[in-house]
């Protein structure tokens, strides 16, 4: 008898089983996310690679000779070095105490200001770096002129990088039990003794992780440096000089490669101490651990730390607003109805007007990419069961990690075949969706994990294609956590610079870059146009941000 044509096959078809459908679905949607990586990102870092190791002739010729015989490339990679270095050991001092304070205490606003202190991070590097030249440039507020030192930098990185602490080790510490120090004080430890043996020893794998983030930033800083640096220089820097002034591919190519050994040095450190300090710790609700301040003592440190806080963070935001509307004549709109002139007449004329749509338009449309492609790469990181799938999540994550200076480069180096893409319009928002993809990633796939696959099954059961499974159960539940990171990746595109400043042309100038061209010109009238297209940008980016926290879905990621 043949089963497949029988009546009672025919009542009750044979189906795919879901298991084996679902991983089929899942190989297929892989290889989505998986090309555009390996056109956009991994090309362009082999063809860097190669531009650096490839060329003819002896070794003492070789671009990799020149670098490491040259005094002055190797000053700027310990330049790179020390700094990034100084500025994680600096932030960590200064945002502790916010850390502690928003992780422990309870008070009115608190979850306003936790979203707050997010706002510098997202930033576009360009506006930070134009606020801290605004407050500590040749006529900063503070009246001192630390333009091209290295204090200035480290102010910026602090303020830049807060949050990361904040976000990242308050995060752990607002679900670890007080009772633990409680306990360790009623047998006649100290504050601090309680502190350093039970607490302490807890946060470490959180601590590492934020010094590992804040050392990554730092070390590929790049906006910041260009704005406030003055004479001084980084490897991201050095990059760009070598590529756009001096048009030395070879030694540009070495410089890169050296900066992705780096970036590689400490991923892979902070990947074998967490495994060695990886240790499993029972957490509480943070909704429990987080208590009303006791007393006045309580209460005067609290206020303290929110004060320094505010001093750290909003400063430099509140004196970039006010230099945007000071003018010669008083304050007032002088500068935003000047900015449709800006540079008329002058080889570095841009129109900040256009520039403002095109950073919209690119925002929308790398948002679009970055939530197709995350999306797609969510669902089956999510559903991990094999090293491959853990190694295609590290995969994801290597833009995010890879300095965007690296990234522009790569395009203008390897995309001129078969197709010559480097002077098309679209390579700025594949640009800016290439490093908003983790955040997508990272705020859909708790919530996928989140889905009971009971729920798909019992679908599945009752005769639901896999694509009605998705649609009446995965996309009701998902597509908040899409939206936050559809927001992220907007706010991300907003500020990008690095490799916009590579691949931008005239008509295609996004805002970040109209702000650089801006400080390049003479005069205070174009200062003054850079604060008001800062003001502008820093507004936009700010609101994208504080929506994504507002609607944020819980058990989404900090970033």
């Amino acid at each position: 008898m043949d089963l497949d044509r029988s009546p009672l096959r025919r009542r009750f078809p044979l189906r795919t089983p879901p298991l084996l459908r679902t991983r089929l679905i899942r190989g297929g949607v892989a290889a989505l996310p998986l090309a555009f990586l390996a056109v956009f990102f991994v090309w362009p870092v082999v063809s860097i690679i190669w531009t650096g190791l490839a060329p003819g002739g002896s070794f003492d010729g070789s671009p990799i000779a020149k670098v490491l015989t040259d005094g002055d490339l190797l000053s700027v990679a310990w330049f790179t070095l020390w700094q990034a270095a100084l500025s994680t050991v600096v932030t960590m001092v200064v945002a502790l105490p916010g850390a502690w304070v928003l992780s422990r205490f309870d008070f009115p606003g608190r979850s306003v200001i936790r979203a707050a202190v997010t706002v510098p991070f997202v930033l576009p590097t360009v506006v930070v770096g134009t606020a801290f030249l605004a407050l500590l440039g040749p006529s900063g507020a503070l009246g001192l002129d630390l333009e091209g030192t290295v204090w200035a930098i480290l102010a910026a990185h602090v303020f830049f990088n807060y949050a990361v602490i904040v976000r990242t080790v308050g995060g752990l510490w607002s679900h670890l039990d007080p009772r633990l120090e409680e306990a360790a004080r009623a047998l006649g430890a100290s504050r601090w003794q309680a502190f350093r043996t039970v607490t302490l020893p807890l946060l470490r794998p959180a601590l590492a992780a934020a010094a590992s983030l804040v050392f990554l930033f730092t070390f590929t800083s790049f906006g910041v440096i260009l704005v406030i640096g003055g004479g001084l220089s980084t490897l991201e820097v050095e990059i760009y000089r070598r590529t756009t002034q001096l048009f030395d591919l070879p030694t540009a190519a070495v410089l890169a490669i050296i900066q992705m050994i780096g970036v590689t040095s400490v991923l892979v450190a902070y990947s074998r101490y967490q495994e060695r300090r990886s240790t499993e710790i029972s957490l509480r609700p943070a909704a429990e651990v987080a208590r009303r301040p006791r007393g006045w003592r309580e209460w005067s440190i609290v206020g303290g730390v929110l004060g320094s806080m505010a001093l750290v963070l909003g400063t430099p935001i509140a004196l970039l607003i006010e230099r945007s509307f000071r003018t010669a004549d008083g304050y007032g709109l002088a500068f935003y109805r000047s900015l449709d002139e800006m540079g008329r007449g002058t080889t570095r004329y841009v129109d900040p007007v256009a520039a403002i749509g095109n950073s919209l338009g690119f925002a929308v449309i790398a948002g679009l990419i970055a939530l197709v492609i995350g999306l797609a790469a969510a669902s089956v990181v999510a559903y991990r069961s094999s090293r491959a799938s853990r190694w295609f999540d590290a995969l994801l994550m290597l833009p995010m990690g890879t300095s965007a200076v690296t990234i522009g480069f790569g395009f203008l180096v390897a995309l001129d075949a078969p197709i010559d893409l480097r002077a098309s319009i679209v390579l700025v928002p594949i640009a800016h969706a290439l490093v908003a993809i983790p955040f997508v990633v990272r705020s859909v796939v708790p919530v996928m994990r989140s889905v009971r696959e009971r729920l798909r099954e019992a679908a599945a059961v009752l005769g639901a294609s896999p694509g009605r499974v998705r649609r009446e159960i995965d996309v009701p539940i998902v597509a908040r956590a899409a939206a936050v990171g559809f927001g992220f990746a907007i706010a991300v595109s907003l500020g990008e610079f690095g490799a916009t400043a590579f691949i931008a042309r005239p008509d295609t100038t996004t805002l970040p870059v109209a702000i650089f061209r801006a400080l390049g010109l003479p005069g205070a009238l174009n200062f003054g146009r850079a604060m008001a297209m800062s003001t502008i940008l820093m507004v936009v980016t700010a609101a994208a941000v504080l929506v994504v926290e507002r609607f944020r879905a819980p058990g989404t990621g900090e970033f």
